[in-house]
């Protein structure tokens, strides 16, 4: 059986326009995941009655391919109230931990906002630090266009940027994997060594670093150690 997947709305954006709350930011993630690499946030604003044929294809960024995702990229940015993007380094994942260097990039991405918003729809992640109104949704991305708009943001500026490190450091694949711990990437760590954009607390690097050997190639089982 295959996994189902539901089309984001504009349920809760119309739910909140109805409540008086007309500057609504949807705002996402990428790369809590990677090895290597920045966290990259994305947060969007659009109008409320905004109506475009490209806002039927808009999904959680995972659910679409890199032309798929740079079109939809560029959409964002010509049709929107505003958009913006925020960072959080490998360095400050590794001091600050996974969770609040998302946050960190969240607050950065809410920050470059042109206009602050009235209300913020979150993926997952609850923000009180923001001081504006919001609600965390689980699978967000998958419910809300504002956040799926969000979650294109943040993938497509931080694959962006893997590129251009995979230009600094070649040997590691970074334009191909994006930090991921797939098999090869994992294959090119234990041979060449962890890069200054590796997170250092991360269990593969940490291993590498300790002298030991990675063994497993399998994502999902190579997570932050805290």
């Amino acid at each position: 059986m295959g996994i189902s997947f539901s089309l984001p709305t504009f349920v809760e954006e119309a739910a909140l326009h109805s409540r008086g709350y007309h500057l609504i930011a949807g705002i996402d993630e990428a790369g809590r995941g990677p090895l290597a690499g920045p966290v990259v946030a994305g947060a969007v604003v659009i109008p409320y009655d905004f109506s475009a044929p490209w806002l039927a294809e808009l999904r959680d960024s995972k659910q679409l391919t890199a032309r798929q995702r740079d079109t939809l990229f560029s959409c964002i940015q010509k049709s929107v109230i505003s958009w913006a993007s925020g960072m959080a380094s490998p360095e400050e994942v590794d001091s600050l931990g996974i969770v609040a260097a998302t946050r960190k990039a969240m607050l950065t991405a809410l920050q470059h906002l042109p206009e602050r918003p009235d209300f913020l729809l979150i993926d997952a992640l609850p923000m009180p630090q923001s001081g504006t109104p919001f609600k965390a949704i689980i699978r967000g991305d998958q419910r809300c266009l504002s956040i799926a708009a969000g979650s294109i943001i943040a993938k497509v500026t931080r694959d962006r940027i893997m590129i251009k490190e995979d230009e600094k450091y070649p040997g590691y694949d970074f334009a191909v994997h994006k930090g991921y711990p797939t098999k090869a990437h994992l294959e090119q760590l234990q041979r060449l060594g962890p890069c200054p954009i590796h997170r250092r607390s991360f269990a593969p690097v940490r291993a590498i670093l300790d002298g030991g050997i990675v063994r497993s190639a399998h994502s999902k089982k190579l997570g932050a150690l805290g």
